[in-house]
């Protein structure tokens, strides 16, 4: 069994969502001056590797504490959508998807996580292939971009409203290409909110 990290690291220089305020990272004891070492975190729900719970655009959607431990975690899918600046339908063509499963979508745009336009200039999902996600019942799905959508969010509302969870900023996708049987886990903390950061790793078997 391999365990690969799907998650970018936290720290106070990552990419802020625009409109968002920066995170924040401080060590505000130390083991020489106070005997021991504390730090301070200050970020938003939706920076960094995170996970989206469909309150998060659904009206009375269920927060992430509401959702039960196995919501986070399936059998893993990696589809390649390198060199696309629209996600569409068509790469689920031959894809032998499953309910329950977890679908990962590999765009490489991870590699540009700390470039100025990777907030604003990431490949998107196209609607007709959230509907059709929705329709196999997935249970989770992931992307190595900031979201799967821009405004006004019609993706989010489609995959939320289907109770699909929504991972964003993943991280190494490239290495699932040519792996076919692996497990997602990808649990957030247990806070009254719509989103959570997460460490979510899959494992090879």
């Amino acid at each position: 069994m391999r365990i690969i990290d799907l998650t970018h690291p936290f720290t106070a220089s990552m990419p802020a969502y625009p409109g968002d305020p920066k995170s924040g990272l401080k060590q505000i004891a130390s083991v020489s001056k106070d005997g021991y070492a504390d730090h301070k975190l200050e970020t938003t729900m939706h920076a960094g590797t995170h996970i989206d719970a469909p309150a998060h655009t659904i009206e009375d959607g269920k927060r992430i504490d509401e959702l039960p431990l196995e919501s986070f975690r399936g059998r893993g899918m990696c589809i390649d959508a390198r060199e696309r600046k629209e996600i569409d339908a068509v790469l689920l063509k031959d894809c032998e998807i499953k309910k329950g499963d977890v679908v990962l979508f590999c765009t490489g745009f991870s590699k540009r996580y700390r470039d100025k336009d990777y907030l604003t200039d990431f490949p998107v999902m196209t609607e007709a292939l959230a509907e059709e996600l929705a329709e196999r019942r997935i249970k989770m799905v992931g992307m190595d971009t900031p979201s799967p959508d821009k405004i006004p969010y019609t993706v989010h509302k489609i995959l939320l409203g289907a109770g699909i969870l929504i991972m964003e900023n993943l991280a190494n996708l490239e290495a699932f290409l040519e792996i076919k049987d692996f497990f997602v886990e990808a649990f957030p903390l247990i806070v009254k909110s719509e989103s959570s950061p997460a460490r979510i790793v899959a494992v090879i078997r």
